[in-house]
Formats: structure tokens, sequence, C-alpha cells
């Protein structure tokens, strides 16, 4: 449970309570990818995302909706008033002892991903890492690779552009790429050397950032390194 929240909630943006409404009508299993649909959000604005074909996260959700019990029918937190015949199964049921429950899971255990993730990743302050560190994780990537401001909007589904502004803005890796186009830029005897790193020697990357606005990076070897003499 704890890896495909963990999946949907960065590759879509999404709040806690969304994760927690996601019922199994709202994932659409095309074969190569995932499409997702978010009806009901804080803004009122629908979100559809994507979940592409990578590692095994394709395998991690099928596996996962393979251990439901059958016939299993809940009411998303936002439909109190809505008849028991037109309920829907929530995607998110308790995991224990390799099979799921038929009892969902609620707002805080969802809200808890993060922080068991960051205690699993041996990362300090733990207890900072709350249900929205997915959100602010999934920003926080699309701003380190150069995505601009518009597509971080819409992804995220927000109405304003100051808080996609602000992810832009503290974006260090989009600081990295300033300060290196200004100090190559304007240093006329720079001279570059390429390094080449084996593809053997490059571990996977983890980019997970808690709330308190501090990064926590493991970064990879970069397949080649340019360094500045």
């Amino acid at each position: 449970m704890i890896k495909v929240g963990l999946i949907l909630g960065i590759a879509g943006a999404c709040r806690t309570d969304e994760l927690v409404n996601l019922t199994v009508d709202d994932i659409e299993d095309v074969g190569s990818s995932l499409i997702v649909k978010i009806p009901n959000t804080k803004t009122k604005i629908p979100r559809i995302f994507v979940v592409t074909d990578v590692g095994n996260m394709l395998e991690l959700f099928r596996k996962y909706l393979s251990l439901r019990p059958p016939h299993v029918k809940h009411k998303r937190l936002w439909q109190s008033r809505v008849p028991q015949s037109k309920h829907l199964p929530r995607l998110f049921l308790y995991y224990k002892a390799g099979k799921c429950s038929s009892q969902p899971v609620g707002k805080n255990t969802m809200g808890k991903i993060p922080s068991v993730v960051a205690s699993y990743l041996k990362l300090p302050d733990v207890a900072c890492y709350t249900g929205h560190c997915l959100r602010r994780s999934s920003a926080t990537l699309l701003a380190d690779a150069g995505v601009d401001i518009t597509t971080i909007k819409r992804h995220a589904g927000w109405k304003s552009t100051t808080v996609a502004e602000g992810y832009v803005e503290t974006s260090i890796e989009n600081k990295t790429k300033i300060a290196n186009q200004v100090l190559v830029g304007t240093t006329t005897s720079a001279i570059t050397k390429t390094v080449n790193v084996s593809e053997s020697n490059i571990p996977s990357n983890i980019n997970f950032e808690n709330c308190t606005n501090v990064d926590k990076k493991l970064e990879n070897f970069p397949k080649k390194s340019v360094i500045i003499l």
C-alpha cells in the first residue's frame, strides 16, 4: 500500500485526501501506463495524470489490485449523502500479512506515508515529512527538470502561478544551471574536461523533500560529469 501510495502521490502531485478518495474506477490500466483521474480537488479543478511503465511501478500497482477482496464498496469522504447503491470501491485498503482487508485507508494513515519512506531512507527529521510531501516532491522534481511554470501549475492543479513560481525560484538545479551559465559565459579561459562514469556505478536517484523547505537528496552520479578547470 505504501509503495502504491508513493507512486501515485508523486506522479500526480496528489493531496492526501485525493489519494484517500481514489476509487478503482478512477484508474484505467491501458497496458503500457495507468491513466488516473482525480475528479474532486481542493481547487474544484479535476485532474488527470499518467503513470508510465518505469521500473516495476505498474507491476506493483497490479499486484496490489489483485489482492483486493471482491465486491468491496465504500463512499468517498466527500460523498456523505450518496446512496449506498452508488458507492464505489476505494482503491486504498489496509494491507497486512500479505493480503488486503475490506477496511479503507484513512487520511491519517495515508498522511504518514512520507514519514515511513523517510525513515526507511534513514533521513533526519522524519516527523517533518507530512502528507503534503508527496505533492511538494512532485512539483520539486518538475522544477529541477527545468519544466516551465505553466506545466507545473497545470500538473498540480493550482489556479495561481505564485506557488509554482516558488518551486522554480527555489530549485537548486535551476540555480546551478544559472550559476554555470554565468560563470562559464563570463570566463573566457574556462577549460572543460569530460569524465565518463561507468553505467554499473550509477545508483538510482532519490529526491525526497520534507515540508520544512529543506532538501533531502541522494543524488546519482551523472553519466558524464563536466569539471571546470
